[in-house]
């Protein structure tokens, strides 16, 4: 096999249906490349117990299977502080002592673009810093940009440029930032290969360039379009029968959950094994597939 795609679940909750088809897609893409597939457990935010055994559950009673042993991002936290050690040598980060509210007033400013980071401490003295330490202010730690934006390569959306900021590195209580263990974590783990959610297509841009900053090789990459539920909202655990346990309490199998997920791909098969047979990334719908609990499914197809 040549290099490895995953799947990086945060065990905040049960997986839905939106979650299982993007684990799907990113076994699909991992095995018909020849990749090997692997789970990451991204368990530095909020952890609901038992949430991640219940995920690995579910995902193998859908029929999907994984290389290795599961990687834990905590237990991993002295590469993630290793890697900000590099940049901070470097010079390529700095402390801020922003609050939520006043980066939200500052951003709505008209000096910079809407989202970015105006970058309000990055030019702070020492007797600053030293100010606002006294203050009892937690410093949270960001990178040092020296770009606007950065190009990405992906195979459902085409090269993608975006914006790239002094985003956040370390946090305020001292843990990793996502967008830099998900850097580390993937090229130490040899993902080349990243499907997910199209909602995270913003943040890549920030990603690639951190991780080129690293000196590591920028994986493809391949949003997939969200699942949406009846009002065109993105697909939550309230909008009712969602997850495997709720499908499989209502008398369907694990089968033909896979059988819907296919048919909202545009394929029949009722296991992922029969779907690689057919999966063709070219063929795939550009567009949200909305599901209706309550029995009423519409799929969109292509535009």
């Amino acid at each position: 096999m040549t290099g490895a795609g995953r799947f990086a679940p945060s065990p905040s909750g049960d997986l839905h249906l939106g979650n299982l088809r993007t684990a799907l897609l990113a076994w699909l893409f991992a095995r018909s490349t020849g990749r090997a597939f692997v789970i990451r457990v991204e368990d530095l935010d909020r952890v609901r117990p038992g949430a991640a055994e219940r995920q690995l559950a579910d995902l193998a009673a859908i029929g999907l299977d994984w290389d290795g042993p599961i990687t834990w991002q905590s237990r991993r936290l002295d590469r993630h502080h290793a890697a900000i050690a590099r940049l901070t040598a470097a010079g390529l980060t700095y402390e801020c002592y922003c609050t939520r509210r006043e980066i939200q007033q500052a951003a709505t400013a008209p000096h910079g673009p809407m989202g970015a980071y105006p970058g309000t401490c990055r030019e702070l003295s020492g007797a600053e810093r030293a100010a606002r330490r006294a203050e009892g202010r937690p410093a949270a730690l960001r990178l040092r940009s020296d770009t606007a934006e950065f190009e990405i390569a992906d195979e459902l959306h085409g090269n993608y440029r975006g914006l790239v900021d002094d985003f956040v590195l370390r946090r305020g209580d001292g843990i990793p930032a996502y967008n830099l263990a998900v850097v580390v974590d993937d090229a130490e783990q040899g993902i080349d290969q990243v499907v997910r959610g199209d909602d995270l297509l913003p943040s890549t841009p920030r990603q690639a360039y951190l991780a080129a900053l690293l000196g590591f090789s920028v994986p493809r990459y391949a949003h997939v379009p969200l699942v949406l539920n009846a009002e065109g909202k993105r697909l939550a655990k309230r909008d009712g029968a969602v997850t495997l346990a709720d499908r499989l309490s209502l008398g369907e199998t694990p089968e033909q959950v896979v059988a819907l997920l296919a048919d909202s791909l545009g394929y029949r098969a009722d296991s992922p094994t029969a779907l690689l047979r057919q999966f063709r990334p070219e063929s795939l719908p550009r567009q949200p597939w909305t599901f209706d609990p309550l029995g009423v499914v519409q799929f969109s197809g292509n535009p």
